[in-house]
């Protein structure tokens, strides 16, 4: 007998505990690997209650997810949050507030330096333009869009008919619920969910540490652990210029969450890309993110550049600028990742799986088969246009931004809602109008800068010959080009963009304010770009992975997560240290730690002690845990989700991950790599507040009432639903 290789004689035990005489194949065995980890960031309609109970002994009851799904927040500034308190309180990171803290300090206040506490509800700040949704209610919408679509059309005319369809459906419901009505695409297009959000505008800053203490350790230690850090602030919804008294909210736990104690991070993980297919991954790491990683660069080097000015121009500029280095540093992680041949070399495996499994089927076959190779054909047109999708844009700077979309809105909101542009349709219009009339600074001197930075990019990287190049510049320089945009414009009146707001395309036409005079001369450009990638790519991408989605729900069942898309999910883990290399990395950290490693470093930036920190370290109980690491999956945009425990209480807030899970926006990273996100002790924000910063109302308040629930017994579980159609 010839000998058995490990991966065989598990293959055949797993074989006989399915009942498949021939052993299990690799990609039964990845499944049921799967099945043992925490894998997937689910959808609160389809938890995996079955997986849950088996591995935790933990289902939770439906009053359970619906009281977590009514209390988490998703924020318009790209994180998540959470109702906390009986009075409208929100409880998120630092860094995803950030953004509004900034726009909220002035050279004489700088509140992200010194922190902020309003100690009386009049003193607490409104926020510029931040939303805040909550998730009231979801249902599934799949037939009603596939149906609109007829197979014999073209990709470009079946988009448009599913275009059309989605925001039908949007438009009914928001008529009928009143509420903020959203169709959701799962699967690449394989289901359809149609979210109705309760919508507040009137959002108020109330708490936040010094971002020394937010961010200790600075760019050096993002993206990994231990950490040290105060990553939290407080925010208050307010309706009716009252504060918000929800139906639902968490509280927060005075007791420390342990080593091996389960944990359910709730939130809205922004982007991740498991469900591509080869043609499309290569494309990410041999093309896109390279051209992508080089503008972010160059970017960060304006930036650095304009901060270089005086201390004045590196405030204006440190929100741009800790964006920017938050995103390369991601971004250099997922591609080490892409590029790891092993990882390249799995997912080809899983692909040419399941392509057999479906060519094994005649009906699937006929169905399915074609999907990857037309897939593979619309992305093979890519390559020439690359660089013009990447350059040919307005985004890097806000003004320019704006004044694109003053310029495009009148046009587009003559149009039915399905046939506009995906941004202009009615149910993005709220946000979108906030967002035109903030009243939060525009500094010229920054935009100027960042503008020049940008047309100088595009210049370099497609030529004087380029059409988008050509009407941006005008035969100008770029830093001519920008001036010119840029001093004389009226746009940074909130008044102003108000009236442009409301003109007609006629009227707009007679404006000759130079900013709305680029994005007329630039916009016929992007819109043939678009109209290019949406006709070439992006409907044969929706029609195929469509159908790619169908082929594994046949083959595999509903044990199949959707990739996020900054829609509310769930996911379950356990806090856990692990080994780097020969080194035991502990599953949490103390203040201890934060002391001495700042001491360490002679208190030198960017270690040195925030001064709350400083004055309250020997009057402090430094034994107080302050971060934990677990291994639920998460991303970026889970930035800010609440850490629960089985009776649904807060025990941390997540705000980051450490550089080994990098990799998971396109592969799942296993725990035994060491792949962990991390999260702030509920402890330690109850502690801070009463110790540190002299703020026991607000820990007080964050211990009001308690809401905690059970999950539901072993013998009365249900699994878990189907994920599409």
């Amino acid at each position: 007998m010839g000998s058995v290789s490990t991966r065989q004689r598990v293959g055949l035990l797993v074989g006989l505990l399915l009942g498949l005489p021939g052993g299990a194949s690799d990609g039964q065995l990845e499944a049921v690997r799967r099945a043992q980890a925490d894998e997937g960031m689910w959808t609160l309609s389809a938890p995996p209650l079955q997986q849950w109970q088996q591995k935790h002994q933990f289902a939770p009851s439906e009053k359970w997810l619906q009281n977590v799904q009514r209390a988490a927040v998703r924020l318009s500034d790209g994180g998540s949050a959470s109702l906390v308190s009986a009075d409208g309180l929100l409880l998120t990171n630092h860094h995803v507030a950030r953004n509004q803290i900034h726009k909220l300090s002035t050279p004489q206040r700088d509140l992200i330096r010194d922190g902020f506490y309003a100690r009386t509800r009049e003193a607490e700040l409104p926020c510029p333009d931040l939303e805040a949704k909550l998730l009231w209610s979801l249902s599934d919408v799949t037939a009603q869009v596939q149906g609109a679509v007829k197979a014999s059309d073209s990709p470009a005319n079946q988009a448009s008919a599913r275009k059309a369809a989605i925001a039908n459906l949007e438009k009914e419901a928001a008529a009928q619920s009143g509420l903020v009505a959203e169709v959701v695409t799962l699967y690449g297009g394989g289901q359809y969910m149609l979210h109705l959000y309760r919508r507040y505008t009137d959002v108020r800053l109330v708490f936040a540490p010094e971002e020394q203490a937010a961010a200790f350790g600075g760019d050096y230690d993002n993206f990994t652990y231990p950490r040290f850090a105060l990553d939290f602030a407080l925010l208050r919804i307010y309706d009716g210029n009252k504060p918000l008294r929800p139906e639902h909210f968490l509280q927060l736990s005075e007791q420390p969450v342990a080593a091996g104690e389960l944990t359910l991070v709730v939130g809205h993980p922004g982007t991740t890309s498991r469900g591509l297919t080869m043609a499309q991954l290569g494309y990410q790491r041999d093309l896109a993110n390279p051209l992508q990683l080089s503008s972010l660069q160059a970017r960060r080097a304006a930036l650095m550049a304009y901060s270089a000015r005086g201390e004045e121009q590196a405030r204006r500029a440190s929100a741009l600028r800790l964006g920017l280095e938050n995103t390369i540093k991601r971004l250099i992680g997922q591609q080490a990742g892409l590029s790891d041949p092993k990882n390249f070399a799995r997912k080809q495996q899983d692909e040419r799986e399941l392509q057999q499994k479906v060519a094994a089927r005649p009906d699937l076959k006929a169905a399915y088969s074609d999907a990857w190779t037309r897939l593979a054909s619309a992305y093979k047109l890519l390559p020439a246009y690359s660089k013009r999708l990447q350059y040919s844009t307005l985004a890097p700077s806000r003004l320019a931004q704006l004044a694109l979309h003053l310029h495009r809105l009148p046009d587009e909101l003559r149009k039915p809602s399905g046939q506009r542009l995906e941004e202009y349709r009615d149910s993005r219009l709220p946000q979108l109008r906030q967002h035109l009339l903030s009243p939060s600074p525009i500094h010229l001197d920054l935009e100027e800068a960042v503008l020049a930075d940008w047309l100088q990019q595009a210049k370099t990287a497609l030529s004087d010959k380029d059409p988008f190049v050509q009407a941006a510049l005008g035969g100008l320089s770029p830093a001519e080009a920008a001036h010119r945009a840029i001093a004389a414009t009226t746009l940074t009146s909130v008044a102003t963009r108000q009236a442009l707001l409301d003109a007609t395309p006629e009227q707009l036409r007679q404006s000759h304010d130079p900013l709305i005079e680029l994005a007329r001369r630039v916009d016929p450009v992007l819109q043939k770009l678009r109209t290019f990638y949406d006709q070439n790519v992006a409907s044969v991408e929706t029609l195929c992975a469509e159908r790619i989605a169908k082929a594994r729900f046949a083959i595999y069942g509903s044990a199949v997560y959707p990739d996020a898309t900054f829609t509310l999910r769930i996911s379950a883990g356990i806090v856990s240290g692990y080994e780097k290399d020969t080194r035991l990395v502990p599953h949490q950290t103390l203040f201890y730690g934060l002391f001495d490693r700042a001491l360490s470093f002679g208190e030198k930036p960017p270690y040195q002690l925030a001064p709350k920190l400083a004055a309250g370290r020997l009057r402090f109980d430094a034994s107080t845990p302050l971060n934990f690491v677990y291994t639920a999956d998460t991303i970026g945009g889970n930035s800010g989700s609440p850490v629960l425990n089985r009776a649904g209480q807060v025990v941390g807030l997540n705000f980051d991950s450490n550089l080994e899970k990098l990799a998971n926006r396109y592969f799942y990273v296993p725990d035994e790599a060491g792949s962990r996100a991390v999260a702030v002790h509920s402890v330690a924000i109850l502690a801070a507040l009463r110790h540190l910063y002299d703020a026991a109302p607000l820990a007080d308040e964050l211990l009001s009432r308690s809401q905690t629930l059970k999950a539901t017994p072993a013998a009365t579980t249900t699994p878990s639903k189907p994920h599409a159609s």
